[in-house]
Formats: C-alpha cells, sequence, structure tokens
C-alpha cells in the first residue's frame, strides 16, 4: 500500500483537503482508505444506544453491523498503538490517506495557511515532502502546491507516489 500523509496546525484545513482528494485518486482507479489521528478521546456511539452500553460493561471489542456497514470499537488500555499497527488492521487498498500522525516517518503533504499566524512544520523535516497552501510560501526546496486545486495535488502525489516505489509498503 502507498501511505501519503496530511499534516499541519488544527484549523489548516486538513480534513477539508483529503475528502477533496479522495475522489480524484478514486477517480484514477485506485482503491483509497484513510487513517485519522485523534488527540483526544472521541466516541462513535451515542449514550445510551446498545453499542454504548456494551463497552460501558466492559466489552474489550464491540462490533456494529448493519446491512449498509460495519465497525468495530477496539478499547485501548495501554498504549496508543502505531500508525503501521493501525494500517495493518486495514483490508488491502491502493492507497492510505493518513490525516495526523505528525511525528511518524511516512511522507506527508503539509496543509499551510499563513493567515493562521503558526510557523510552518516541514523545516527540517524530510517526511514532509510538499506544501499545499492557499499563500506564496518559501518552502525550502519542497513543491508547494495549491491547496484550493485538488486535481493538481492528486496529479503531483500520483508522480510522486509512483516514483518512490519503496513507499509501496507500510512503514
Amino acid at each position: 500500500m502507498w501511505i501519503l500523509g496530511l499534516t499541519g496546525w488544527s484549523g489548516s484545513g486538513k480534513t477539508t483537503l483529503l475528502t477533496a482528494l479522495l475522489p480524484g485518486f478514486i477517480a484514477r482507479g485506485l482503491s483509497v482508505s484513510t487513517v485519522k489521528h485523534a488527540h483526544h478521546g472521541f466516541d462513535l456511539d451515542q449514550p445510551g444506544k446498545d453499542s454504548w452500553r456494551h463497552r460501558q460493561a466492559g466489552a474489550h471489542e464491540v462490533m456494529i453491523s448493519s446491512g449498509k456497514r460495519w465497525a468495530i470499537m477496539h478499547e485501548l488500555h495501554g498504549p496508543e498503538p502505531s500508525l503501521s499497527t493501525l494500517i495493518a488492521q486495514l483490508s488491502p487498498v491502493d492507497l492510505v490517506l493518513v490525516e495526523g500522525f505528525k511525528a511518524n516517518p511516512h511522507p506527508k503533504i503539509e496543509v499551510h495557511r499563513p493567515a493562521l499566524d503558526r510557523p510552518p512544520v516541514w523545516p527540517g523535516r524530510a517526511d514532509i515532502v510538499a506544501i499545499a497552501s492557499d499563500s506564496a510560501v518559501e518552502a525550502a526546496g519542497r513543491p508547494v502546491l495549491p491547496l484550493n486545486e485538488p486535481k493538481i495535488i492528486v496529479d503531483w502525489a500520483m508522480r510522486y507516489l509512483q516514483s518512490h516505489d519503496a513507499l509501496h509498503t507500510t512503514p
């Protein structure tokens, strides 16, 4: 599987960009899954629902299934799993888009908006292979891609991934 991440400060537009890129990769015939890192606790089910009650009663894993989808909720009682451990849980696909996991060494595009007045993440980071921005930025030897042009970003990413075959595995 190819792995490509999106990183950047909160509010920079990572999720918006990821959801804009997905249809472009799919239109090129790729199967795509996503992994999103949350910096806080999260809940997929609602208090009082059966699956929530199962977890509250102490179930280690709860599977929810319907005619349209299924999901497994796994309670952690130890350290947070690594990105490679999480990706190993996915069904095989051509590409995994990762949102977050800033410290993991997989290749990433930084979503950078100078208007947020936050410093860039890319200085000194070889894993940040390109910058997607809505303004001109000094990228120190990295491609700067137009944030609001997902087709251009997908075209660049396809060339990048195809030219870096060593990335065609999990981290």
